[in-house]
C-alpha cells in the first residue's frame, strides 16, 4: 500500500496548529512565518524521496521515524521543535490510517531523549524511534 505523504501546508495547518493549541507548556511556539522555510521544506521532503524509482526510506514507519528525526534535530522553528515534530509524526501516521499507543509522558521523554541524541548515531537514533514507533504502532478505529 502507498503511503499519504504530508505537505508544508498540512504541516502549517494542522500540526503546527495542534502543537500550540494543545502542547503550550511554558514555552510559546513562535509563528510559523518565523520557521526557518527551507530546513522545514527538506525535513517533510526527505522521508518520501525516490532514488532510481525505490524509496530511499521504505514504509509509513521508516517514513515517520525520519521525519520525527528530522523535525527535531534540524530546528526548522525557533521553538517548539519537539511538539511540532511529534504533531507531524502523529498527523502522518493518522493519515495512514496508524497511531500510537503510549502514555503523553513517554512520548515527551521520548521526544525529549531523540533532541538530545549524538547526531554521530543519527542512524542507531532513527532506527531507536522505528522500534518504538513499531511497538506503539496501531490500527485506527473506523
Amino acid at each position: 500500500m502507498k503511503t499519504a505523504i504530508i505537505s508544508i501546508i498540512e504541516v502549517e495547518l494542522i500540526a503546527y496548529r495542534l502543537a500550540d493549541k494543545l502542547m503550550k507548556f511554558d514555552e510559546p511556539i513562535p509563528d510559523f512565518g518565523t520557521r526557518f522555510p527551507s530546513i522545514l521544506e527538506s525535513c517533510i521532503a526527505t522521508p518520501f524521496q525516490e532514488f532510481g524509482g525505490k524509496f530511499l526510506y521504505e514504509g509509513l514507519v521508516k517514513k515517520a521515524a525520519v521525519l520525527f528525526y528530522l523535525m527535531i534535530k534540524n530546528h526548522p522553528f525557533k521553538n517548539g521543535n519537539k511538539r511540532i515534530a511529534m504533531m507531524s509524526m502523529l498527523y502522518l501516521l493518522h493519515k495512514n490510517g496508524k497511531w500510537i499507543e503510549s502514555d503523553n509522558q513517554v512520548l515527551y521523554n521520548f521526544a525529549k531523549w531523540v533532541a538530545s541524541s549524538d547526531p554521530s548515531v543519527r542512524d542507531a537514533t532513527v532506527s531507536a524511534i522505528e522500534k518504538f514507533l513499531s511497538d506503539h504502532l496501531s490500527d485506527l478505529e473506523p
